[in-house]
């Protein structure tokens, strides 16, 4: 009987492992092609991993907790074929990346992933994803090496730390940087979520848990406010010319390409030229070095139907015409809000841009998705009456204007730097070439 191995499928360049969340299919279940047969997590996102032929579920190789690296088998699938008892089937071809269960902020959260292999002093191996947990819940190293595991090899589970951490950990297995932050004035990540108020719950009141989701979008919204001093500068566009030419080509571009033309591409294209400029925008710190990137790779924020939040990238969008920008944020978009992106969609942004325009705001003070150092949001479009400089004289006109909001990391983007990078991106906007085409 011929078995086909199932490996652990790659997820992202980033991404070398990751934890057995819940098997979908017990041992001695049918699986058909493309079925999927558990579900694993990362720092990143949760994803179901499915079977690239049918047959039988024979042997689960790993327990549900358990931390797999990636190109490991993790079971073992009869297929049904009668040849010899020792034949083995090895998945030899590249693995599609799974596709998206529950999409997360990482996209948004790179700034909080770890290298995959994280030793103590012991040199006992954690997970991201309990690494993650630790941080969030302010487990120290020390603490988090007295933690029995039920893992393979002794390892440390999800499961282990969570019923750690449930149990109540003593006051020893804190961060001792709080005690520091402490000492001076300065509250630590940990302490200032435990300052939240109590509540006082009336009749009728409800309480919602939050979802998986939700809570890394929470943790990582903190944690930038607290790496980031933030900064936001505002400019107003007079778009007119822009609007005016999209409404002259939206109609063919429909028709030609059976798709919209948003005002998506046209921000981005916008952005990238203005980082061109000012590519001291295009940055990340590490420590007490400045990382200048060399590819300049957008992230657009996209609301989800559950209300959450995700933000896939345009990778290399500076070589990207506006049809070709067009087409990847529609795609983007679409397979954002169906879960279909992948682990590496959402990974490697460089510069995000926000609409708030969608919801109808006219402006917003967005929060830097880290390790990024600067995010623009971009306002509704709204006529109004404006004064119009013309050779004759001053004259009252209507125009379509819309507001800027740059935020950025104040310890590496001056004041000068962020207003005048969001001041060129206006420029860029208001000069639009009404006679170009798409």
């Amino acid at each position: 009987m011929a078995e086909y191995k199932l490996i652990m499928p790659k997820m992202g360049e980033s991404i070398a492992e990751a934890t057995i969340i819940t098997w979908l299919k017990n041992e001695g279940d049918s699986i058909e092609v493309d079925e999927a047969v558990l579900e694993i997590a990362t720092d990143k996102v949760d994803s179901e991993v499915p079977s690239m032929e049918a047959g039988t579920l024979t042997k689960r190789l790993f327990n549900e907790g358990d931390v797999v690296k990636v190109g490991e088998p993790i079971a073992l699938i009869s297929m049904g074929a009668s040849t010899s008892t020792s034949d083995v089937v090895e998945e030899e071809k590249e693995i599609e990346p799974v596709k998206v269960a529950e999409q997360t902020i990482s996209a948004a959260k790179e700034a909080v992933a770890q290298p995959v292999i994280i030793n103590g002093s012991s040199d006992r191996f954690y997970s991201p994803l309990v690494m993650n947990i630790a941080r969030t819940e302010g487990v120290s190293m020390d603490a988090l090496e007295s933690i029995p595991g039920t893992g393979k090899d002794g390892r440390v589970t999800k499961r282990d730390i969570l019923a750690f951490v449930k149990s109540g950990m003593p006051s020893s297995a804190k961060e001792s940087d709080k005690n520091e932050s402490t000492a001076k004035n300065v509250p630590s990540s940990k302490s200032v979520a435990k300052s939240d108020p109590e509540i006082a719950l009336s009749l009728g009141d409800e309480i919602i848990e939050m979802d998986r989701m939700r809570k890394l979008i929470a943790d990582h919204m903190v944690m930038s406010k607290q790496t980031s001093p933030h900064v936001t500068s505002f400019v107003e566009a007079d778009v007119t010319n822009l609007v005016n030419w999209r409404n002259k080509i939206k109609g063919e571009f429909k028709k030609r390409e059976g798709e919209n033309f948003t005002f998506t591409p046209i921000f981005i294209d916008a952005i990238v030229k203005a980082i061109k400029d000012f590519p001291l925008i295009n940055i990340s710190v590490q420590g007490d070095k400045i990382v200048k990137k060399k590819n300049i790779n957008i992230g657009m924020a996209a609301a989800l139907p559950s209300g959450n939040l995700i933000v896939p990238v345009i990778k290399n969008a500076d070589f990207m015409n506006l049809t070709g920008l067009a087409k990847t944020v529609n795609d983007l978009a679409s397979r954002a809000r169906s879960n279909k992106l992948t682990p590496d969609e959402i990974q490697g942004g460089t510069y995000t841009v926000t609409n708030v325009g969608t919801f109808g705001n006219v402006l917003g003070t967005p929060i830097i998705n880290q390790p990024q150092v600067a995010i623009m949001a971009m306002g509704a479009i709204i006529k109004k009456p404006a004064v119009i400089e013309t050779e004759h004289g001053d004259m009252i006109g209507i125009r379509h204007k819309m507001f800027l909001s740059h935020s950025y990391d104040h310890r590496v983007v001056d004041g000068a730097l962020g207003g005048m990078f969001v001041r060129r991106v206006a420029d860029y906007l208001e000069q639009w070439d009404v006679n170009q085409e798409v």
